[in-house]
């Protein structure tokens, strides 16, 4: 399936990839299918979906977020906004 043409794109940076695997997986759907600027809430987003999030910023990053991420910065988009600008010290230039 490829994207729709109005679609944002999501920065191409190690985050961007890696938040649309983990909500792929959360979602059960292809991370292509995710739209940047659609509600994660929109695909079945839930708070069993926010906390497991969470944990995976933790472990993955050491970013510790609150359980509200998901309900704060709703999209892909936003949370890809937030999380480098709430965290500098660990998304600025940082590759993985």
């Amino acid at each position: 399936m490829t994207a729709p043409a109005h679609r944002p794109a999501v920065p191409d940076t190690a985050l961007g990839p890696w938040l649309l695997d983990r909500l792929a997986a959360y979602l059960y759907r292809p991370a292509e299918t995710i739209d940047p600027g659609v509600p994660l809430a929109d695909y079945g987003a839930d708070s069993v979906v926010a906390l497991s999030l969470c944990g995976d910023l933790e472990d993955e990053w050491g970013v510790v977020a609150e359980p509200t991420l998901l309900w704060d910065h709703p999209t892909v988009g936003r949370l890809l906004a937030h999380l480098p600008a709430a965290h500098p010290d660990v998304f600025a230039g940082r590759d993985r």
